[in-house]
C-alpha cells in the first residue's frame, strides 16, 4: 500500500472516529458511573467490535447483509434490540449509584466477570451495527490498490482503524473519568447515567428504523 494513501486513510479515519456515536456514548457512560477500570473494558470492547465488523465486511458478509433483506433485517433489529436493552440496564443501574468514590482504585476492584461482560457488551453494540457495516463497505475499498494483494492492505487499513478506534475509545474514557473524580453529589451521576440510557435507547430506536439501501 502506498505511504500517502495510508496517510489519507489515517486522516479521514481520525476525523470520522472523533466524532461521538453510540459506543462512544456507552464508554462515556460507564466512565461517569462505573469509573476508570470499567470504562477501558468497555472501549477495548469498542475496537473488537470494529475488528469484527470491518473483518467481516472485507470478508464480503458485510455485502451480503447490505444486499439481502432477510440478513439486513435481521442484523438492524438484533442491533436495536441490544441497544435499548442496555439502554433499559443503564436506567436500572442509575438507581444503585449511591455515593461517588472517593478511593479512585474502587473501580478497579470491580469483579473480573463485570468487566468481561462489559467488554462483551461494547462489542456486540459495536459489530451489531448496520450503519457501521456499511459504512466500511463504502469508505474502506476507497484506499483498495486493485494491482496489489488484497489481504496485506485490508491487514494494515484494519490494525490502522482499530488501533485509532481504541485509543479514541480510550481517550474519552479517562476524560469522563477525570470529569468523574471531580463529581461528588450522586444525583449528578444518576442523572448522567439515566441520559446515557434515555440515548442509548433512542439510538435503539433510530436503528431499528434503518431501511436498506437500494
Amino acid at each position: 500500500m502506498p505511504f500517502d494513501l495510508w496517510l489519507t486513510f489515517l486522516a479521514a479515519a481520525t476525523l470520522i472516529l472523533i466524532i461521538p456515536g453510540p459506543t462512544i456514548l456507552l464508554v462515556l457512560s460507564y466512565a461517569l458511573s462505573h469509573g476508570r477500570a470499567v470504562a477501558v473494558a468497555t472501549a477495548l470492547g469498542v475496537a473488537m467490535g470494529d475488528l469484527i465488523a470491518m473483518s467481516l465486511s472485507l470478508l464480503g458478509l458485510g455485502a451480503l447483509i447490505l444486499t439481502s433483506a432477510t440478513a439486513f433485517s435481521l442484523v438492524k433489529w438484533a442491533g436495536a434490540a441490544y441497544l435499548i436493552w442496555l439502554g433499559i440496564k443503564m436506567l436500572r443501574s442509575a438507581g444503585e449509584i449511591q455515593t461517588a468514590p472517593a478511593d479512585p482504585q474502587s473501580a478497579a476492584k470491580a469483579p473480573a466477570a463485570d468487566h468481561r461482560r462489559i467488554f462483551a457488551h461494547a462489542a456486540a453494540v459495536t459489530a451489531l451495527n448496520p450503519k457501521s457495516i456499511g459504512f466500511f463497505i463504502a469508505f474502506v475499498p476507497q484506499f483498495l490498490t486493485s494491482t496489489a494483494p488484497l489481504a496485506p492492505q485490508a491487514a494494515i487499513l484494519i490494525a490502522t482503524f482499530v488501533s485509532l478506534a481504541a485509543l479514541n475509545a480510550l481517550a474519552y474514557a479517562f476524560l469522563a473519568d477525570r470529569l468523574r473524580a471531580q463529581i461528588s453529589r450522586p444525583a449528578l451521576l444518576r442523572g448522567l447515567t439515566r441520559a446515557g440510557g434515555a440515548t442509548l435507547i433512542a439510538m435503539g430506536a433510530m436503528t431499528a428504523s434503518l431501511k436498506k439501501a437500494t
